[in-house]
């Protein structure tokens, strides 16, 4: 079974972090949202900061802002928990619901997928500064090269031309 929207447009980036808010990630395990905050609440010892944590009210309103998928937390009076990638799979293993085991293994594909895809990019951007370097360094060595070659390309004098006829040399 897979969620109805793709689990990578749930993944959003708050304090440098990757999350899921509870809203969309209770679905993704066939829980409500209370449900899913109440097992967090009861097995706290297993949810420590790094793995779930709520929004700031400036947070839950640039969540709200940003995302229209999660337009129905605007006027929600608690802040939403999020949950980290560790957070998501400690959720998963806690509840027992059959699309929490099934879904845990799409959740952990998703954040790998996107770990990967950061390190492909940090890969090409390394790529590309690599490669403009080497291109300044030839920049830089085609215009020598262009500075040389310029007084060799310029045209040469005319000779001077020998007049026609006799001509007394000039008593100086």
């Amino acid at each position: 079974m897979k969620p109805a929207k793709p689990l990578e447009s749930m993944i959003l980036t708050i304090r440098e972090r990757k999350i899921v808010v509870d809203d969309d990630h209770a679905p993704v395990y066939g829980v409500t949202t209370k449900r899913l905050n109440e097992q967090v609440k009861r097995n706290v010892e297993r949810f420590p900061e790094d793995f779930v944590f709520r929004l700031t009210a400036e947070e839950k309103a640039e969540v709200v802002a940003n995302c229209d998928h999660l337009g129905r937390l605007r006027f929600a009076s608690a802040s939403p928990s999020v949950f980290t990638e560790h957070g998501a799979i400690m959720a998963a293993s806690m509840l027992n619901s059959p699309e929490a085991v099934t879904m845990s293994v799409f959740v952990v594909r998703a954040f790998v997928q996107m770990r990967d895809q950061l390190a492909t990019d940090r890969t090409i951007l390394l790529r590309l500064s690599e490669i403009d370097r080497t291109l300044l360094r030839h920049d830089v060595a085609l215009r020598d090269v262009y500075r040389k070659l310029m007084p060799l390309l310029a045209p040469a004098p005319a000779p001077a031309r020998r007049r026609i006829g006799f001509h007394a040399k000039d008593a100086d």
